[in-house]
């Protein structure tokens, strides 16, 4: 890994996750000039294994990252530690500032800075949060299989996440603050043997280093073994405001808004991964971030021939070669 990048790259990639990571390999071995600035504040990290991703189930997410660093840079891109401040339009391409003062130029972006889970204040969640606390069943669900499961209800995803945890267990219990239930929604918790307590959660009770149950602030403990939170997911992205480019709400957060190739509303700027998609899982950011990079390159690609097609019409002995190269062959055919 570099310590410093040089000034002027094809494609900055700001974030070094997997859709990050893999955008920049499909653009090196396009023979792109690339640089991955990477903040270091991967979102599974806590996690012991990335999961449901196909020949790589169980990988560790560090070393997952890791593999992903040395295959960019060994076809010659960089990867460089550093939290990107700002970013500002800057002759025909952008300027992006990292926090220590540096400087790179960059003709597109690919921003791939994934997103924060905003966890609700209950004491011990934080410690526990990818062991035995869980967000998503598909990543997690095999893992608490069969367990005691407590769902807490902290946002409109809550619902649907304890009806989707019985695919994993027949113990579900969901921890709802309010009577606010509608009768449809009591009848589905009702029909799937989800057991529904109404009351405050105080916090996590862990002996022996895991999870053992939910204490409800009326002092009642309820045995569980697992936990499920849906939080509230914010898109890593403050920096692109320098752009004109603001989050969209969503029920499940904030995302940064753009069409199915991550073309964003600003000319130049992609996004991929959990930054635009809040939903998406490893596999499907990383292949997010090398359909937007083949995009990228096509966009440089069309850049690239208008400039050569310019500049042959600008130069009349190259521009009347050429002509001649062309009668000659309509003449042969």
């Amino acid at each position: 890994m570099t310590n410093a990048p040089s000034d002027a790259f094809d494609v900055v990639v700001i974030g070094g996750g997997a859709a990050g990571l893999s955008g920049a390999l499909t653009l090196v071995r396009a023979r792109r000039k690339v640089v991955v600035l990477d903040a270091g504040q991967p979102r599974n990290a806590p996690a012991n294994a990335v999961h449901g991703l196909l020949g790589l189930d169980g990988t560790s997410p560090a070393d997952l990252l890791e593999r992903g660093r040395a295959e960019v840079t060994g076809y010659g891109g960089e990867v460089v530690s550093g939290e990107v401040e700002t970013v500002v339009r800057g002759g025909d391409g952008f300027v992006v500032t990292v926090a220590d003062g540096r400087t790179v130029r960059a003709r597109r972006l690919l921003v791939a800075t994934g997103l924060v889970d905003e966890r609700p204040d209950i004491p011990g969640l934080w410690a526990r949060w990818d062991r035995d606390v869980v967000h998503c069943p598909y990543c997690h669900g095999w893992e608490v299989r069969d367990q005691a499961v407590g769902v807490l209800a902290t946002g409109p995803m809550s619902l649907h996440q304890a009806l989707l945890f019985t695919q994993w267990t027949d113990d579900v219990t969901f921890f709802s603050r309010a009577t606010s239930l509608t009768e449809e929604q009591s009848e589905q918790l009702a029909a799937r043997r989800i057991q529904v307590l109404v009351g405050e959660v105080a916090s996590l009770e862990i002996a022996d280093n895991r999870l053992v149950g939910v204490r409800l602030a009326s002092g009642a403990v309820v045995a569980r073994e697992a936990v499920a939170v849906s939080p509230r997911m914010v898109a890593r992205a403050g920096f692109l405001a320098g752009l004109g480019i603001q989050p969209t709400s969503h029920p499940m957060g904030e995302y940064i808004e753009a069409d199915r190739t991550g073309r964003t509303a600003v000319p130049g700027v992609w996004v991929a991964g959990n930054v635009t998609d809040l939903a998406a899982q490893v596999g499907a950011a990383a292949a997010a971030g090398a359909f937007a990079a083949t995009q990228i390159n096509a966009d440089l690609v069309t850049e690239d021939t208008d400039k050569s097609v310019r500049a042959m019409r600008d130069d009349e002995p190259i521009a009347l070669a050429y002509r001649e190269s062309a009668h000659r062959s309509e003449r042969t055919q």
